[in-house]
């Protein structure tokens, strides 16, 4: 099960921890959805900003999300990757 949120009222004069609650929702522009998984922490966050946004449970389960490196771990590895595939060379 999971909840699909959509921000229905723009935020603009909106207190600074609405704000970033509305970030932690991964909300970031007018009329933007998401699904997120029903969860305590997710329904809190929904009521602390339910006059800017509306939620809906759904049947369908949102999609897991796998983590990404960052990009400066991503260069540090490809570069010891091609080091060590130099000293390999005779």
């Amino acid at each position: 099960m999971g909840l699909r949120i959509k921000l229905t009222k723009s935020f603009a004069g909106a207190s600074d921890t609405q704000l970033r609650t509305i970030a932690g929702l991964g909300l970031r522009k007018f009329g933007q959805e998401r699904l997120l998984q029903d969860t305590a922490s997710v329904r809190g966050m929904i009521s602390k900003v339910r006059h800017l946004v509306s939620h809906e449970v759904v049947k369908e389960n949102p999609a897991k999300l796998t983590r990404r490196k960052p990009r400066i771990v991503k260069a540090r590895e490809a570069a010891r990757a091609r080091r060590a595939s130099k000293e390999q060379r005779p």
